[in-house]
């Protein structure tokens, strides 16, 4: 699997989709030790650019991170240059600048993080844009489902609830 963004499923190799699955399924045997923390992502800066209010996907990132041994860094646009008129170009080519690895961003408008891999270098992972896609919850459901059915090919998932407004359902 080589180092590419995260920023939907329905482009996304099928074969790195279930490499992460199995990753996670592997990393998940850690959480039962002792000692919660691998070396994986030792020396690496992950940004965590949350532009809308998040509980569990955030916290679930950051512990992810500091689990894994990353150095990480909370974003806040509430306390950021962006209230004193930056522009969002401007703020993150500044944290880029920083010498990060990662960002992983939640944001209210649809194609936020695509955009964002055209202002930095640095892997971009989409932890929720407004109502187009939440890859990454898509993938912890894909999780469940696996782990409670044995597999995944060939399962009817229904989704019940605001469909059109949906990250997950998006997130095919």
């Amino acid at each position: 699997m080589k180092n590419i963004h995260l920023l939907g499923l329905k482009d996304y190799p099928k074969d790195d989709i279930q490499t992460i699955i199995d990753t996670g399924f592997r990393f998940k045997e850690v959480l039962d030790r002792p000692i919660k923390k691998v070396p994986s992502l030792q020396g690496k800066t992950i940004v965590n650019l949350f532009f809308e209010n998040s509980t569990r996907t955030r916290i679930s990132f950051e512990l992810a991170q500091k689990r894994l041994s990353a150095d990480t860094v909370n974003f806040s646009a509430s306390t950021s240059s962006l209230k004193k008129g930056e522009t969002f170009k401007d703020t993150v080519q500044n944290i880029e600048a920083m010498k990060i690895d990662a960002v992983v961003m939640r944001h209210p408008t649809p194609g936020s993080p695509l955009q964002l891999t055209k202002y930095i270098d640095a892997i971009v992972i989409n932890a929720g844009d407004g109502t187009h896609e939440h890859p990454t919850q898509a993938i912890l459901d894909m999780m469940s489902l696996h782990e409670k059915f044995g597999y995944l090919k060939g399962l009817k998932v229904g989704i019940v609830g605001d469909i059109s407004h949906s990250r997950v359902a998006l997130s095919n």
